[in-house]
């Protein structure tokens, strides 16, 4: 029988893993991950690692998660202390602004949906969750917005949450190839552009 301090050094352990191998999906994606790289980052075996993660994919989708629980934690939860509407929808995309810079080097969410758009599969299932689920969010902060009189009547959620999220895509990969902060500065024109645009 696992006595406490065995559990807890054994979530420790995958804790740490998982930290490892989210970074290094940072640089190299999702299929980037190998086991024996990961084993050699952490010292551990591969046996080691594969007793935390009894798959590849079972590590990938692990990293998965933990980028989503991350980004969540780092955009949608400090904006939800903004009061509703578009004070709440701008700090959303400020906060996602901050994400992007701090993952200059790559976001596993992002490259993910690049990976597995066309594959079948349970990570693709899982990239298309987690985007579907961002996207929900963003579709309920733009229509507390419109009830708030911020935006108008007529604002097509689902049409202005496409819009932001195609402008972040432009700022990660802009971001990427010619420097954040001059990717940064045309983001926040566009964004300024995208909400009188929508504004009453």
């Amino acid at each position: 029988m696992n006595t406490p301090a065995a559990t807890g050094k054994r979530i420790a352990t995958r804790e740490t893993i998982l930290d490892h191998a989210y970074a290094l999906a940072c640089h190299g994606g999702l299929e980037g991950l190998s086991i024996g790289s990961l084993a050699a980052d952490v010292g551990m075996s591969k046996s080691g690692v594969f007793a935390h993660f009894g798959s590849r994919e079972e590590l990938q989708l692990a990293v998965l998660d933990a980028g989503g629980q991350r980004f969540m934690a780092t955009v949608l939860a400090p904006a939800l202390k903004r009061p509703r509407g578009l004070p709440r929808l701008r700090a959303i995309v400020a906060n996602w602004f901050n994400w992007g810079r701090e993952f200059q080097s790559g976001c596993v969410l992002l490259s993910s949906a690049s990976e597995y758009d066309g594959r079948r599969g349970p990570l693709h299932d899982r990239v298309v969750e987690q985007m579907a689920g961002w996207r929900r969010e963003l579709c309920k902060a733009i229509e507390q917005a419109v009830a708030e009189g911020h935006l108008r009547a007529d604002t097509d959620a689902e049409l202005l949450a496409f819009e932001i999220y195609a402008l972040m895509l432009g700022l990660h990969h802009d971001g990427g190839l010619f420097g954040f902060d001059e990717a940064k500065r045309h983001a926040e024109r566009a964004f300024e552009r995208l909400w009188r645009s929508w504004q009453t």
